[in-house]
């Protein structure tokens, strides 16, 4: 074969990759603005410039793809209600939002990441991972509830191919997944192609700029901090499934930044808030292919996705039962690769680290569960009506307890 042929080959499978990609984050991205009421058209558009914002914060070296937050879905519905459904105030709140990011990076760059490694020992870390993944299943197990069977097929067949699959081929087991749950699902009606049949080809998002109101940036900013630990599982499990520690380089704070600007544009422009995505590092997880430009080309479809409304019409066809069964398997990964953190770092199972890391699994996927069982409200006020709780409210604690109990020791 000759270089030009090997060259075209490579070029195809990163095509590819790069759809699968497309294909992981879809459903996520264009639900957030579904439920709020931003127009998912932006959402994709400012995914796709806000993973290429992040790619040149973090000089490309960090295989990351940045989609709608859902930790801002109730902050967003909540301001639009109070602010008579007008969402240019909620942008203003998320641009707000976004530019703490910014200052919390300055910050951690002033002071050095290595001084957060005493706060994030592995058994920290490993449980938030391990929440991360297991507290996202209930939503897609949700979305596959559609249709239990198709989801049941699609999952299926995934876990077929990465498990027996070889070559490239196994790296295309959630595309080929895909594909199969659609035709299935096609077959059996639960396809609607009436939305590609009546958008058309190419069409301008509907961009708005924000507004800025005192009531809505209380509403939106403090979700800030439910985000920001979010944003260290996300880069540090990200960072296992590569082999490399990209808290320390490029750095925490060039992630931070890249977050925090990308969420900036998107709520100059009419989009929700952007944050690391699960789904793409579970992607990563399966595919075993961790080439940074693969996401890159995958954020420029992402682009061109929020102008071709026809391939965005037909994207948006594909059943929640089918997505639902790929994400069951994309965040059970994902949890998977918490459990990983804590065996390759050789973590102690003594009475204070279980005590730990049973504090983060317990508060992080059982908070709403306590709270119904005895009726009472777990979390760290931050206003009237919000209060910090789920997965920041465990990595909180977790943190704190982990320096009480751990304190006299240097090493777990």
């Amino acid at each position: 074969m000759n270089d030009d042929s090997s060259k075209l080959l490579s070029t195809s499978k990163d095509v590819v990759l790069a759809l699968q990609h497309l294909m992981a984050m879809f459903g996520a991205t264009v639900l957030v603005p579904m439920i709020t009421g931003l127009d998912p058209s932006i959402a994709l558009f400012t995914a796709g410039i806000g993973t290429l914002i992040f790619h040149l914060c973090t000089g490309g070296k960090v295989p990351v793809f940045l989609g709608s937050s859902f930790a801002f879905i109730a902050a967003i519905v909540a301001v639009r209600d109070s602010h008579g459904g007008d969402l240019a105030f909620a942008q203003g709140g998320i641009l707000i939002a976004g530019l703490i990011y910014v200052l919390v990076s300055f910050l951690i760059k002033k002071i050095g990441s290595e001084k957060l490694e005493k706060f994030l020992p592995p058994q920290v870390v490993g449980p938030m991972i391990i929440v991360i993944g297991l507290s996202l299943i209930p939503t897609a197990v949700d979305m596959a509830s559609e249709h239990f069977l198709i989801a049941a097929l699609t999952l299926a067949i995934a876990l077929i191919i990465n498990f027996m699959g070889k070559g490239f081929f196994k790296q295309l087991s959630i595309l080929v997944a895909i594909i199969v749950g659609y035709i299935v699902a096609w077959r059996v009606g639960l396809v609607d192609m009436a939305p590609v049949i009546e958008s058309k080809l190419i069409s301008m998002p509907n961009f708005t700029l924000p507004k800025f109101s005192i009531s809505a940036i209380l509403v939106i900013a403090p979700v800030v901090l439910a985000v920001f630990m979010e944003h260290v599982g996300d880069i540090t499990t990200n960072g296992q499934v590569v082999g490399k520690n990209f808290i320390e380089d490029p750095g925490l704070h060039k992630t931070l930044l890249g977050d925090g600007l990308a969420t900036m544009f998107a709520a100059m422009v009419g989009g929700p808030a952007n944050t690391t995505y699960g789904e793409n590092t579970g992607v990563l997880a399966i595919t075993k292919n961790y080439n940074p430009a693969i996401l890159r080309l995958a954020a420029i479809f992402a682009v061109l996705l929020g102008f071709i409304s026809k391939i965005g019409a037909f994207l948006g066809t594909i059943p929640s039962s089918v997505m639902g069964g790929i994400s069951i398997m994309l965040f059970g990964m994902i949890a998977l690769i918490g459990v990983q953190t804590l065996q390759n770092s050789k973590v102690k199972f003594d009475m204070r680290n279980v005590i730990v890391m049973a504090t983060i699994i317990i508060l992080g996927l059982g908070t709403g569960l306590l709270e119904s069982i005895f009726d009472i409200k777990i979390g760290i006020p931050i206003s009237e009506t919000d209060a910090i709780s789920g997965l920041s409210l465990a990595a909180i604690v977790g943190i704190v307890l982990n320096l009480i109990l751990n304190s006299n020791r240097s090493k777990a």
